[in-house]
């Protein structure tokens, strides 16, 4: 009984591990295109990195939107 305890541990075990090996990493990450709407993540990271070397906290009330121009120069 005892044997078959942890015969079955084991299998369950090993499945398990087979099953989280086999998963491809990006499989459930769809690639979006960029849209108007997303941050302007240069630009706030800059502001940010100012202002915590002057000691001051940056709250982002509206956060800056990239340009449509600028947009289609990154593609």
């Amino acid at each position: 009984m005892n044997a078959s305890l942890r015969v079955l541990a084991l299998s369950l075990t090993v499945a398990g591990l087979a099953a989280c090996a086999g998963m491809p990493e990006k499989s459930t990450q769809a690639e979006r295109a960029p849209s108007i709407m997303d941050a302007d993540e240069a630009y706030v990271a800059y502001v940010e990195r100012v202002a915590r070397r002057r000691g001051i906290e940056v709250v982002w009330v509206n956060v800056p939107r990239a340009k449509a121009a600028e947009q289609d120069s990154d593609d």
